[in-house]
């Protein structure tokens, strides 16, 4: 969160000081959220957001798939693991088939969709799981 804070910080030109006079959050507060002492309560996140014009989201990271961002090895992980689940799915003659019938074309793209989206689901809880809070 608070790596969102000093962005915003740079980005408007404005120091931390200057946030806690005008909002009334003690630098003592900023300080301890920034050594991860403390996390920010709500009202005080949202006194944030409102300050620069931003949602409570951006702090969180609900408004992209969840608070971390997922790099270029990230991508690569999640595209690798994808196509392993779907060869392991159709190396065997009757791995994609429903009742004894072959899926179609636009039924195997949903599941590879559908997978995508697990895997990649899944690496962002990891992050967030296991992710020291000096590099959030």
């Amino acid at each position: 969160m608070y790596a969102k804070f000093e962005e915003l910080l740079t980005k408007n030109d404005i120091t931390a000081y200057r946030v806690s006079k005008e909002t009334g959050i003690s630098t003592a507060t900023l300080t301890d959220w920034k050594k991860g002492r403390s996390t920010p309560k709500a009202d005080k996140l949202q006194k944030i957001a409102d300050y620069f014009g931003v949602t409570v989201d951006y702090f969180t990271g609900n408004n992209s798939e969840s608070g971390m961002e997922l790099n270029k090895k990230d991508e690569r992980d999640i595209a690798k693991k994808l196509q392993e689940t779907l060869d392991q799915l159709t190396s065997s003659q009757t791995a994609l088939m429903f009742d004894g019938v072959a899926l179609d074309e636009n039924t195997k793209e949903l599941l590879k969709a559908s997978l995508e989206n697990s895997i990649r689901i899944a690496k962002i809880n990891a992050k967030q799981k296991y992710t020291p809070n000096k590099y959030k």
